[in-house]
């Protein structure tokens, strides 16, 4: 699997490179790959179905001057920006392979997840920081596809498919205002059952890692190591100038 740590300059791109892997990939053209990127501004992601108006509260955005995009995935809608690590997987799909389907691959992929996360020492805000002992963290999949500690959820993820590869991302709130939230997301209108209706304060919370300590525990996890040398920047630019910055995509529904 090759690797590439590639955050682009606006949401729109970073957006539309997981979707130009995909297409690559899909096409002969691209290979298995491992993305991270870190946003560097705040921004609203909606899933594939999601409706804006009922999702998101828009004025709140616009006062703030906040974008609101729709991705190429499902799930539900998140708040990006500093604080988040996001990550993306290109997977090729076989007849017998633990992703011929979109549970099992689910599954599959969570499970890696969480065993890579569950080597890392989180440290409490203001606390010193803990490691060495060779203790692990009680890291829980939790809906179809979260991650929670304590039944709080610090990283959710969705799924696209193609006949031959895969598209698999999410984020992972390391040192997120999780008060914006809030301010930004009415609750959602899905829900899994483990949340219980709490409010986002109290069903959010962040890992308090280092992006670099997660980045390492999921490169050893896919085993990536090899750099992807060409990403397909071209088609990255086209998706997002004609795509992902649109209002016709980021508010059809």
């Amino acid at each position: 699997m090759k690797l590439l740590d590639l955050t682009l300059p606006s949401p729109a791109e970073n957006l539309a490179c997981d979707e130009a892997l995909l297409d690559t990939a899909e096409a002969g053209d691209g290979e298995e790959v491992l993305r991270f990127w870190e946003p560097r501004e705040h921004f609203v992601v909606v899933g594939y179905a999601n409706k804006v108006a009922t999702e998101v509260n828009v004025a709140a955005c616009e006062a703030r001057g906040i974008p609101v995009l729709r991705r190429c995935s499902g799930g539900g809608t998140v708040v990006q920006g500093p604080g988040c690590l996001n990550y993306t997987l290109v997977l090729r799909i076989t007849a017998d392979g633990p992703l011929h389907n979109i549970g099992v691959a689910n599954q599959f992929i969570m499970r890696q997840n969480r065993a890579a996360i569950a080597t890392l020492n989180p440290q409490p805000l203001g606390a010193a920081k803990r490691g060495g002992d060779g203790s692990t963290l009680n890291v829980a999949i939790r809906g179809h596809t979260d991650l929670a500690i304590s039944e709080r959820k610090f990283s959710g993820n969705s799924q696209r498919r193609r006949k031959h590869f895969l598209l698999f991302h999410g984020t992972f709130l390391l040192n997120f205002d999780l008060a914006l939230v809030s301010q930004l997301l009415p609750m959602p209108s899905k829900q899994p059952d483990y949340r219980e209706h709490r409010p986002h304060t109290e069903f959010l919370t962040n890992l308090n890692v280092p992006a670099n300590e997660v980045k390492a525990a999921l490169k050893q996890a896919w085993k990536a190591e090899e750099s992807l040398k060409n990403p397909p920047l071209e088609k990255i630019a086209a998706l997002a100038r004609e795509k992902y910055a649109t209002r016709e995509w980021n508010f059809k529904l």
